[in-house]
């Protein structure tokens, strides 16, 4: 498919098709057939498409072109009206079409601020205006300007289209924004003017009726001939091109002039031409847009928006760079709807910097007939369901000419409206894509939603943007890719003490456990060998809860979570949940760690950074098992004050968990009490970083908490070890996922808190009168052997090799282990009750009571 400027394949003109068979005709400027080809839509008011090859809708074009030929008409529309009144001039563009467009207009100015239509309502945005498009098959617009004060002013007010025809929908919105804000001037900007010699004398006539000055600035001019009974034949012609399978939709067969013979089937037959017979890849790309820049003109962007977004476009542009596969040749980025120009010039700056060759087009609502003939403009079409919940209600949407275009891979940009399950779905856009070309990068761009005027200034008020996550190698073992850190690098702090002095301190109300750090285990030779034979035993076991879970989380929390681990111990899950949805699902999960800290909650300064980057409906709090439940409560709560203390609505407080033995959350990879090896090892299963520490002098009230790096144990580190050693099993249990999850889902998963239950009832039983001494199941208890001071192990009759590990730490340090009949964990861990240095004796073993 050859979708240059000027013509089709064979330098033919991509609207003979149409002429040949309706006898449409285009008159009028030389360069007029260079920019507009015809194709034909199911359309009651107009049944031919005037399809332009610079506007990068329905043609991929160059985006250098496409930004081009708008920023050439900004500045002829600068030249117009002078410096001093250019100055003052407001560009307005029409949805969905021209909201591209209209930006680079605004950008061919330079001065002036913009403003495009839109027909998605946003709530707590007030209406300025709306008006209709007569001939649209979609008319509501409205105007939802964040600064009503934008369409108010003397200066001229600059319309955008893409075509000028009969010029109805210009003028009709020119007479409702005058009634409410007029204006000495207006200038009508498009692309081409195709007015009839009926409608050209119409605008003179508007401009004395209003008592305004009316220009217009087109990039050519022309007329559409149009034979009586044009509508009526072309509707024919569609339905029996549909109808006959020789349109190529998404699932077309070969060309239209080969496939007109064949028998009819369903509306969107298949494509075997271009589809692809095993699914692409799709990656998904974390732009860090700026903070609180707009995506688009929806309610306003002014140039220090452009100025904000130019800065960032290098850094941006690099990271779908980085995405796009070496030796790529030719590649589409692709827009949504009216979010038009963020994906533009995404693709103006990818054009300056990969070697591809960079093509630019967008989604439309806009159904139009696909002929596969060098003849007509829109050569192939991709079917998919709407993705961002429409106004108007679900439909279907439209990716042209980009099946069969020869893109070794496609960059789709959509606002994080439109990043739904729709979007994720089997039939979403994503597979689509996927079924043509052998890569698809998904970048979001957060969806602008202006803030109430009291935030806004409220906001002015709040500290200073905070930092980047930290990342490996500079900090953790992990690749830079598996997980971002949203903590403060402490290495340089001494916060290390023995553990019987930090028992005390604790007990003893002293200190809190959050504000030290025991000194790292470093295992024996024997207990390393039994941390890899319980890997050997347990990778299967535990890859198939990482699958269970994952699977969970996508089908019921969101299609495209934001893993948030609560670290250390969730973080080795959340890099293999990651992990899992790329190997099933082929998506590139965003991943994060948080501290949590018993008694002082969640850090609300790493929930803020979240909330500005992602949609907090879409985070997925993950941690490694449950005990008795006590972080889950205490997220819960946490999340319950950040909200109430001013800060961003929609986190879901409830985790996902590895292993629920506990019965305190929904969603789970299994509810067995069985050994995870990561529990086995401190900080060199969890990427050589220790435990969080959150203490008043070294974590201020506008810092993340923080943590240590242990580069210097590098040499015992078994971090991605372990992770390759569950992730190698993924592929052997992947059929025994799908099952389990089909009947978990079908499962009552209401928490019960048994565990809870059976905790207090310990506390009690061995008068130790405090839950928090009391910590159950294998990860626990092996924390409770590693970090803190032991009393007794209790475990459950016949646990076997689940407790090999427990059993030997506890014979190191001197713990009796005492078996137990009825205990609904494998075991539990009580930590010595009411300890000071002088319950130990001189041997420094537990005493036993």
């Amino acid at each position: 498919m050859n979708n240059a400027v000027n013509n089709g394949d064979d330098g033919i003109w991509s609207g003979t098709w149409v002429a040949e068979r309706l006898g449409v005709e285009l008159v009028g400027d030389d360069a007029l057939t260079g920019l507009l080809g015809l194709a034909l839509r199911r359309n009651p008011k107009r049944a031919h498409l005037l399809v332009s090859n610079v506007l990068g809708k329905h043609v991929p074009q160059a985006p250098s072109v496409v930004h081009g030929h708008g920023f050439a008409l900004g500045r002829r529309v600068r030249d117009l009206l002078g410096a001093e009144e250019a100055a003052e001039a407001v560009v307005l563009g029409y949805a969905e079409t021209a909201t591209g467009l209209g930006h680079s207009v605004a950008d061919g100015l330079g001065t002036a601020p913009y403003l495009h239509s839109t027909r998605r309502p946003v709530a707590g945005v007030a209406q300025a205006g709306g008006f209709e498009e007569s001939h649209s098959h979609a008319t509501s617009h409205l105007l939802l300007p964040e600064d009503p004060a934008l369409l108010v002013g003397d200066g001229p007010l600059v319309l955008v289209d893409d075509e000028f025809s009969t010029g109805n929908t210009v003028l009709n919105t020119i007479r409702a924004l005058h009634e409410r804000y007029p204006r000495r001037r207006y200038v009508v900007v498009a692309l081409v003017d195709m007015r009839s010699a009926a409608d050209a004398g119409r605008l003179d006539d508007f401009a004395r009726e209003i008592g305004a000055r009316v220009d217009l600035v087109a990039a050519a001019s022309g007329t559409v001939r149009l034979p009586a009974g044009v509508l009526e034949k072309g509707q024919e012609l569609v339905a029996r091109y549909e109808g006959t399978g020789a349109a190529s939709g998404d699932r077309s067969a070969a060309g239209a002039r080969e496939t007109a013979r064949q028998a009819p089937t369903d509306p969107h037959p298949a494509d075997d031409r271009t589809r692809r017979t095993r699914p692409g890849h799709v990656t998904r790309v974390d732009l860090h847009w700026p903070r609180g820049l707009p995506d688009g003109g929806r309610h306003g962007f002014t140039p220090q928006h452009r100025a904000r977004l130019e800065t960032a476009l290098p850094a941006m542009t690099a990271r779908l760079a980085e995405a796009i596969p070496e030796g790529a040749s030719r590649v589409l980025v692709l827009g949504f709807e009216e979010l038009m120009y963020a994906p533009l010039r995404l693709a103006r700056e990818l054009e300056q910097v990969v070697a591809a060759e960079v093509r630019y087009s967008t989604t439309t609502r806009s159904p139009v007939l696909a002929v596969d003939d060098p003849g007509y403009a829109i050569r192939s079409r991709i079917v998919f369901p709407a993705h961002d919940d429409p106004a108007d209600g679900p439909g279907e949407r439209y990716a042209y000419n980009v099946a069969g275009g020869g893109f070794d891979a496609v960059v789709a940009v959509v606002d994080s409206a439109a990043d739904t399950r729709e979007l994720h779905a089997p039939d979403g856009l994503l597979s689509r894509l996927a079924a043509h070309t052998p890569h698809v990068v998904l970048a979001v761009v957060p969806s602008y939603i202006p803030e109430p005027l009291y935030a806004a200034a409220l906001s002015e008020e709040r500290p200073a943007m905070l930092p980047e996550p930290l990342r490996g190698p500079a900090f953790s073992s992990y690749p830079p890719e598996e997980v971002g850190w949203l903590l403060q690098d402490l290495s340089d702090v001494t916060l290390e003490a023995p553990t019987e002095e930090r028992e005390e301190a604790i007990q003893s109300g002293g200190a809190h456990y959050a504000e030290s750090l025991p000194v790292e285990y470093q295992p024996s030779e024997q207990y390393q060998e039994l941390f890899h034979a319980a890997l050997d035993t347990s990778a299967a076991r535990i890859a198939q809860a990482v699958g269970v879970v994952t699977e969970t989380v996508i089908a019921e929390r969101s299609p495209r979570p934001v893993l948030v681990s609560l670290a250390r111990a969730g973080t080795p899950v959340g890099v293999l949940m990651r992990r899992w949805a790329q190997f099933r699902h082929g998506l590139d999960l965003p991943h994060y760690a948080v501290s949590i800290v018993r008694g002082r909650g969640i850090d609300a300064n790493a929930l803020r950074w979240l909330a500005a980057h992602h949609d907090p409906r879409d985070v997925v709090f993950v941690d490694g098992w449950t005990g008795k439940g006590a972080i889950t409560r205490e997220l819960a709560a946490a999340i319950e004050e950040f909200e109430a203390g001013g800060g961003a609505a929609g986190f879901d407080a409830e985790i996902a968990v590895l292993a629920d033995p506990g019965s305190c959350v929904r969603t789970y990879g299994t509810r067995d009490d069985f050994l995870i090896p990561s529990a086995c090892l401190n900080s060199t299963v969890s990427g050589l970083i220790s435990r969080t520490v959150l203490r008043a002098d070294l974590v201020g009230p506008d810092d993340f908490h923080g943590a240590k790096f242990y580069r210097e144990l590098a040499g015992t580190d078994v971090s991605v070890a372990f992770l390759d050693a569950v992730a190698a099993r993924f592929p052997e249990v992947a059929d025994a996922v799908g099952g389990a999850v089909k009947e978990l889902l079908a499962s009552d998963r209401t928490p019960s808190w048994e565990g809870w239950a059976a905790v207090e009832r310990i506390s009690e039983e061995y008068g130790i009168h405090d839950v928090n001494l009391v910590k159950p199941g294998v990860g626990e208890t092996t924390r409770v052997l590693l970090r803190r001071v032991p009393w007794k192990i209790l475990a459950r009759a016949g646990a076997g090799a689940d407790l090999d590990h427990v059993r030997l730490l506890a014979g190191q340090r001197g713990v009796p282990v005492e078996e137990v009949g009825d205990l609904p964990y494998t075991c539990v861990g009580l930590i010595h009750p009411q300890f000071t240095r002088g319950a130990t004796g001189a041997d420094g073993k537990a005493v036993t009571v």
